[in-house]
Parts: structure tokens; C-alpha cells; sequence
């Protein structure tokens, strides 16, 4: 395929494409090669304020649009990103890193998610219930809250939009979206393929830049009723300190450090191709990642030489090449914090089985590429078995039996997903139960969630609301009830 060309894209507002109102840009660059992308605005208060004004004018129209006919354009919408799949999958693989397969499956999670959100507009059910008093009826109904800021990370750069900003839109709010400084022009795309889609101006605003300047502007502007995030846990704590003074409505999804159990009496195989998608898909950059794996100790050794020779079968290289099965990481930031870790684990006195390098040959140094790592003899207490990596590094923990398994599993500050491989039906009930994650897996990897579940987790993973299936509803949408009196009379509810 030939090279992308260069170009310089603008922000969204008002249903108008514009520079940042200081005119300063910032370029993106493939991780792979450090190939030119684009040249962006980097935006500010002002742009901000702009953006948030357009979606606070629009409000008043998109509210009153019928909820079906609001899902008509979400199915179009979905239509393009099918008609636009590959285009987008190959400038996912240059911009952000992805392997084609997985660039695929991330825009058929917008795809997914653009169907699934499109047909609640036909839905988005209330409930009516019987009055304790005669001649009244009485109903709950869901309402749009107004502007919504979705601050999206690089890692699903399609994905993770559609997740955020549809359901939005389908509830009847407007949105000002600003998406990752390292892949701002899959957001842009994103975006144009909506407007195509026929979303009125104003609806859906960009504004391209930094956390600092766009981010906080956004989460303290006073007129943002909602923010969605996806990032750190530290970025997820700052935005709800700076949301608070307003009383916003924050969805925080933040980090993981999930684990995948394997018993004694799991299929080995599977096992090992579960552990090697969930730990070095996407080069471990997901919230999902397998970052631990906890086995019992009757097959440690054995999963461990499967595991590594697995491990060392994989092919570093440029997304978009056939062969390739794992790609860069985002930035040269991200290469050393994850070759940092690396270190710490070996000073903690774990045993470094295979990779913990920076990958430089065949012209892999012009690009950010770490060697797939796994860390054999972890202690559950290290701070390689604690701390999000967000790379593609794993560690082997021993454990005695699925009890000791599933302690260690929740013996972490994050609870997003989690897996058990066994044959023992008792035993997958027990992790089902006992696992404190948002997301359980029986004999499958850490990754795979579907659209019409909610996706979310517990303790430091979040605030407590879910993405996707009817749960994102209640997040965009605000309840109020209704009571009709249809008697004629004055009738005082707990007292007539």
C-alpha cells in the first residue's frame, strides 16, 4: 500500500471546519517509522468554549429530534464506518500501531455499537407502574442531560468513541469530543463519517490538543453537564476533583491489572493461546491486558516452557504488513516506561524468561518496538504483579489452589477483567462468584467483550458506571417521573 500523504486537518464546531484560534498545530507520527500523518490545531479555552457554545445551541433542536429517527442516523453511521473499514484499519495501523486484524475488529466494534445504539432509539424504555390511589397513572421517562465531553484515549481510537459518544447522541445530548493527541486523525475521521451520516451542526464538536488546554477546559466548563473519560486512574481522580465544584455527572473508566487463572486441569493449549491474545494483543496496550498470570503449581513448568516458546514465536513489525503479529507501542514515552518495569522486575528478583528489550533489527529502530516479556517466579506483592504496565509484559505467579488463585486476583487496587481456565464446572462457578472484576472469562483470555454488556469494573477501575449495553443508557439519560391525575379531585399520595 502506498504511503499516506501528509495533511492538515482542523477542528469541528458549529458544523464548521476551523483552526485552533491561537493558529499553533502539532503533528501526529506513526509509531512504527515515525512517518508523517498529520498536522493538527492545538486547540485551547477559547476553541473550547467555541465548541461548547455550538453544542449548547444545537441542544435545544437534538433533544426534540424522535429518538427512532436519531437512530436512523446511527445506522447510517454504521453503514460508512462497514463502507470505510479498511481505509480506517490502515490508517489505525500507521497512526496508532494495531495489527490489521485487530484495526479491523476495533472499527467493527464501532460498528457493533452504532447498530446496537441505533435500534434503542426505538427503545430507550421507562416503566409504567400502578398508582396506590385511583384515576392516576404514572410513568418514568428518560431525558437527555445536555452537553457531554468525551475525552477519549489512542488505544481503540475508533472503539472507544462509539462507545461513548453514540449513546449520547441517540439520547438526545450533543457532544464536544476530544480525542488523543497521538491519534488525532482517526478521531477527526470519525467524526466526518457522522457528519456524513447526516448528524445536524453543532451535534457532535472536535477540538483537537492537549489534556491541559482541552481536557481541563472542557471538564470545568460550567455549561458540560456530563464528562466520559477513558485513561489513568490519576488523570481519572484530577477530572473528578475538577468536575465536583460544578456537580457533573463523571464516567471514569481507568486501569487493570488482570489476571487469567489456570488450574490443573485446564486445556493447556487453550490456555496459552488465551494468555498470548490477551497479554501481547494490541503489544499489551489495553486496559484489559493479561498482565498476571496465576497458575497452579502441578502444571506451572510446563505452561511456563509453552508459554514462552509461544511467546518467542511472535513476529515484531509494521502493522500493516501480513506477517506481523505484534505491532509498536504508542510513543517513545510509553517504550521506556514499559523497558522501566522491566528492570524493577528483575530488581525485584523476578526471573526474566524471555524479551525485556527495546527490539532494534531489521529497521525495527525507527520505530517504538518492545520485545513480548514474561517474568517466571512472581511474588503476588511486586510491583510488576501491581502496577499497570500497559505493555507487553506478563508475570507467572504460582498458586496452591483456586481459592489462593482467586485471592491473589483480587489482591490488586483495579478490578476490571479476569478469567479462569479449568474443566470443573464448581470451580468456574466459585471464580464467577468470588472474582472482584466488572468482566469474568471461562476459558477464554481477558479480552473479548461484546456491545450489549455492560463494560466496566470495580474498585480502582472506575467510578461505578458501565459502557455499552443498556447500562451506557443510564449514564447519558436522566430519569423523570410523571404522574397524571385523571380523577378531578385533589389526592395527597401517603395520606388519601
Amino acid at each position: 500500500m502506498a504511503v499516506l500523504s501528509a495533511k492538515t486537518y482542523q477542528n469541528y464546531i458549529a458544523g464548521e471546519w476551523v483552526d485552533a484560534a491561537s493558529g499553533e498545530t502539532f503533528h501526529s507520527t506513526s509509531p512504527a517509522n515515525g512517518e508523517a500523518i498529520g498536522t493538527f490545531p492545538r486547540s485551547g479555552e477559547e476553541d473550547v468554549k467555541r465548541a461548547v457554545a455550538a453544542a449548547e445551541t444545537a441542544f435545544e433542536e437534538w433533544r426534540l429530534v424522535p429518538a427512532p429517527k436519531r437512530g436512523e442516523i446511527l445506522f447510517r453511521f454504521g453503514q460508512l464506518l462497514i463502507d470505510e473499514k479498511e481505509e480506517l484499519a490502515q490508517l489505525m495501523a500507521r497512526e496508532m500501531g494495531k495489527v490489521l486484524a485487530e484495526a479491523r475488529g476495533d472499527v467493527q466494534e464501532a460498528v457493533d455499537m452504532s447498530f446496537y445504539m441505533g435500534g434503542e432509539g426505538r427503545r430507550l424504555f421507562g416503566q409504567t407502574t400502578p398508582s396506590e390511589l385511583k384515576d392516576k397513572f404514572q410513568m418514568s421517562v428518560r431525558m437527555p442531560i445536555g452537553i457531554v465531553g468525551v475525552i477519549t484515549p489512542w488505544n481503540f481510537p475508533i472503539a472507544i468513541p462509539s462507545w461513548k459518544i453514540l449513546p449520547a447522541l441517540v439520547s438526545g445530548n450533543t457532544v464536544v469530543f476530544k480525542p488523543a493527541t497521538d491519534t488525532p486523525a482517526l478521531g477527526e475521521r470519525f467524526v466526518e463519517l457522522l457528519v456524513e451520516a447526516g448528524l445536524p451542526a453543532g451535534v457532535v464538536n472536535v477540538v483537537h490538543g492537549g489534556g491541559g488546554p482541552v481536557g481541563e477546559a472542557l471538564v470545568r466548563h460550567p455549561d458540560v453537564r456530563v464528562i466520559s473519560l477513558t485513561g489513568s486512574r490519576e488523570t481519572g481522580v484530577a477530572v473528578l476533583k475538577a468536575a465536583a465544584e460544578c456537580l457533573k455527572h463523571v464516567h471514569l473508566e481507568l486501569g487493570g491489572k488482570n489476571a487469567i487463572i489456570v488450574l490443573d486441569d485446564a486445556d493447556l493449549d487453550l490456555a496459552v493461546d488465551g494468555i498470548v491474545w490477551s497479554a501481547f494483543g494490541t503489544s499489551g496496550q489495553r486496559c484489559t491486558a493479561a498482565s498476571r498470570v496465576i497458575v497452579q503449581r502441578g502444571i506451572y513448568d510446563e505452561l511456563q516452557a509453552k508459554l514462552v516458546a509461544a511467546a518467542e514465536r511472535l513476529r515484531l513489525g509494521l502493522g500493516w504488513e501480513d506477517d506481523t503479529d505484534v505491532g509498536p507501542v504508542i510513543n517513545e514515552r510509553a517504550l521506556e516506561k514499559i523497558h522501566s518495569y522491566t528492570e524493577i522486575g528483575k530488581d525485584e528478583g523476578a526471573t526474566l524468561l524471555t524479551g525485556g528489550e527495546i527490539a532494534t533489527e531489521n529497521g525495527l529502530d525507527r520505530g517504538a518496538f518492545y520485545r513480548p516479556t514474561i517474568f517466571g517466579d512472581v511474588e503476588p506483592g511486586m510491583r510488576i504483579a501491581q502496577e499497570e504496565i500497559f505493555g507487553p509484559t506478563t508475570a507467572l505467579i504460582r498458586a496452591t489452589d483456586v481459592d489462593e488463585a482467586i485471592r491473589i486476583a483480587n489482591g490488586i487496587e483495579f478490578g476490571l477483567s479476569s478469567s479462569i481456565f479449568t474443566r470443573d464446572v464448581n470451580k468456574a462457578f466459585k471464580a464467577m462468584r468470588d472474582l472482584n472484576a466488572g468482566i469474568t472469562y471461562i476459558n477464554a483470555g481477558t479480552t473479548g467483550a461484546e456491545v450489549h454488556l455492560p463494560f466496566g469494573g470495580t474498585k480502582g477501575t472506575g467510578n461505578g458506571h458501565r459502557e455499552a449495553g443498556q447500562a451506557a443508557l443510564d449514564f447519558y439519560t436522566e430519569w423523570k417521573s410523571i404522574y397524571v391525575d385523571y380523577s378531578g379531585k385533589l389526592q395527597r399520595a401517603q395520606i388519601d
